[in-house]
C-alpha cells in the first residue's frame, strides 16, 4: 500500500498495484469501509476507484491536531494505522453472493448481437451463451445514475464501442463496450453494443439505495424468454 499526495487537500491511497476483478475490488472496498468507519476528523470525502481510494480533507482541521507535522503526514500516518490492522486483511477475502439479473436476448432487444458475433467469429447463439454463462463483478457505477460497469466479460466477446453512438438507448438495455458489459438503467444516449434487455429497474429514486447494483457486487445473467420478460411488467 502506498499513500501519495494529490495537491494540498487530498491524497491517494494506492491499495493494490494492478486491477483484478476480485482481489483488487475486495481490497479497495474493504479499505473504503474501514476509512468510513474511522471517521477521521478533517476528512471531507472518500472516492474509491479501481485500485485506489481518494481522500479529500480540510488541511486546517487536520493541521490543528499536530502543528509539528504537515496535514499530509498526519493523515497518512492515521490511514496506515487503520489499514494495517489484521482485521482489514480478513475483509479482503470475503466473497459476496451473486445477484441474478434476468435478461431477454431476443433479436428485438439485441440490435448489435450480429456485430458482436462477427467480431468474435461466433454464432449469435454462442455469443448469448457465453455472455450469460460468465460471472461478473461491478467495478464501478457511473456514466448515468445506477449504470454498472461489469468486469468479467469473456475476452472473445470484447467489442469496440459503436463508431456512432445512438441518441436513445432504452432502459434495461444490456450492452458490451470494449472489454466490459453494462446495463443502461434509464433511457439515454449510448455507444455500447446492445445484445439484450432486462425487465428489472436498476435505478429508482424511491428505493434505498436507489441503485440496484453497487460497486463490488457479483452479478450473474439468467436467460429469459420474451414471455417471461413481458410478465415482469404485467
Amino acid at each position: 500500500m502506498q499513500i501519495e499526495p494529490l495537491g494540498d487537500s487530498a491524497l491517494i491511497v494506492r491499495v493494490v498495484d494492478e486491477f483484478h476483478p476480485d482481489t483488487s475490488l475486495n481490497a479497495v472496498l474493504a479499505a473504503l469501509r474501514y476509512l468510513e468507519a474511522a471517521a477521521i476528523p478533517g476528512v471531507i470525502e472518500l472516492a474509491p476507484a479501481y485500485t485506489t481510494v481518494g481522500v479529500f480533507f480540510d488541511p486546517a482541521r487536520i493541521e490543528s491536531a499536530n502543528s509539528d507535522n504537515s496535514p499530509f503526514d498526519i493523515l497518512a500516518t492515521k490511514i496506515q494505522s487503520i489499514l494495517n490492522a489484521s482485521a482489514f486483511a480478513d475483509e479482503t477475502e470475503k466473497v459476496a453472493p451473486a445477484i441474478e439479473i434476468p435478461v431477454c436476448y431476443d433479436r428485438e432487444f439485441a440490435p448489435d448481437v450480429a456485430e458482436v458475433a462477427r467480431q468474435a467469429g461466433l454464432s449469435e447463439d454462442e455469443v448469448v451463451h457465453r455472455h450469460a454463462s460468465a460471472s461478473y463483478r461491478v467495478s464501478c457505477v457511473g456514466f448515468t445514475p445506477g449504470f454498472p460497469f461489469l468486469s468479467g466479460l469473456p475476452p472473445k466477446l470484447a467489442t469496440p464501442r459503436r463508431a456512432s453512438p445512438r441518441k436513445e438507448i432504452p432502459a434495461g438495455a444490456v450492452g458490451i463496450g470494449g472489454a466490459q458489459t453494462g446495463i443502461y438503467p434509464r433511457k439515454s444516449p449510448g455507444g455500447w453494443n446492445i445484445i439484450g434487455r432486462t425487465p428489472l429497474s436498476l435505478f429508482d429514486v424511491q428505493r434505498e439505495p436507489p441503485a440496484l447494483l453497487q460497486a463490488g457486487d457479483r452479478v450473474h445473467f439468467r436467460i429469459i424468454s420474451r414471455e417471461e420478460f413481458d410478465s415482469f411488467s404485467a
